[in-house]
């Protein structure tokens, strides 16, 4: 795979609308998302520990809300991001809400999301030779 293919660390690239596209939420597009919804926690929260019958799932609008800011923090322009989400039918939908939620999970725990590989140990444990992100334990 070449370096063009990769993910950002702490970001995606996924395809959708038939090309690849990069995509990462950094602090600042979190934030702009918190002011027009709600706090990224409550999705995470819902999605992760509460289960699919949690009725704070993300929303349709807030899903597509999402991958627009995640085009956004990997560069794309606002407006060029805005276009090419509205552009996406009512099918595409379930895909923008997989990238979403997929795009919260990297944001809050990047080192979850191998862009080499993604393969666990059968213990559960990534392969990863990275180094541990700071503050993590050695436990």
């Amino acid at each position: 795979m070449t370096i063009v293919a990769q993910a950002p660390r702490g970001g995606l690239r996924e395809v959708l609308a038939g090309r690849s596209h990069p995509m990462l939420l950094s602090g600042a597009e979190i934030e702009r998302f918190e002011d027009a919804h709600r706090g990224l926690f409550d999705i995470f929260d819902a999605h992760y520990t509460k289960g699919a019958h949690d009725l704070r799932r993300v929303t349709v609008g807030e899903a597509r809300d999402l991958v627009a800011l995640g085009l956004v923090g990997a560069g794309m322009a606002d407006v060029e991001a805005d276009a090419f989400v509205a552009s996406l039918s009512a099918g595409d939908n379930l895909r923008v809400r997989s990238i979403a939620l997929a795009l919260i999970g990297a944001a809050f725990a990047p080192d979850w999301i191998d862009a080499d590989d993604g393969d666990a140990s059968e213990d559960g444990e990534k392969k990863n030779d990275s180094p541990a992100a700071p503050g993590a334990s050695d436990a």
